[in-house]
């Protein structure tokens, strides 16, 4: 009997052509962010404040995902950014020629600044290349301080976590333990910037933009 692994031989192409598609954008001067989290963690929200913060500066598009909706695109299409939904219609994630279907429809090149807005999930989207420049998850503060032990992958691959939905530290309605979850998370990732933030109130949401359009000035120089 043979025994052929599907699974990895479709992430090694994957792979490959995730290198190819960032050093087209690199040349291209175009800055791919992935984000990811659980659904309900705030990234459409997330991307509204982010992108208001933004739109000043930078020419910006988001790619949203999602299994069978576009009611994420039509928000950020309301703000007056352009965004295209990509429906997988039961994937759990978005792999590269998914994304490449998307940065067509929008014409990468005359854009500084491209959001993924990946499919809800801390498990799928950890384990497939986008071909984006950074990779960015969303925590949201009612998940719980014990995600990155139970999703250690999510947490060791990206390079920024965004720690959303901090006014809920000012209740009694989370026993979430911030340092905590910092410990944690740089046992996984000693190198990832963290960024405490809400998306409701704004709290923090400057520092997070201030930080992005640093890398975003850099690459694209």
């Amino acid at each position: 009997m043979k025994l052929i692994k599907v699974k990895e031989a479709i992430q090694s192409d994957n792979d490959q052509l995730a290198g190819q598609l960032r050093g087209k954008l690199k040349e291209e001067k175009t800055f791919l962010v992935n984000l990811m989290s659980s659904p309900g963690a705030g990234k459409t929200s997330l991307l509204l404040q982010t992108t208001a913060q933004m739109k000043h500066e930078l020419r910006m598009a988001v790619i949203e995902a999602d299994i069978d909706s576009s009611v994420d695109a039509e928000r950020i299409v309301d703000s007056g950014i352009p965004a295209i939904q990509l429906q997988t219609g039961g994937f759990c994630h978005l792999d590269v020629p998914m994304v490449q279907q998307g940065l067509g429809a929008l014409d990468s090149r005359g854009l500084d600044l491209i959001f993924i807005e990946n499919v809800g999930n801390l498990v799928c989207p950890a384990e497939f290349d986008t071909g984006a420049t950074i990779d960015v998850m969303i925590l949201s503060v009612p998940e719980g301080d014990d995600k990155p032990l139970k999703y250690p992958l999510m947490f060791s691959k990206c390079d920024a976590l965004i720690v959303n939905k901090i006014d809920y530290l000012q209740t009694s309605l989370t026993d979430f333990d911030l340092d905590l979850l910092e410990k944690r998370v740089r046992k996984l990732n000693k190198n990832i910037n963290i960024f405490p933030l809400s998306s409701r109130t704004g709290e923090g949401i400057e520092l997070w933009s201030e930080w992005l359009s640093s890398k975003v000035y850099e690459h694209n120089s």
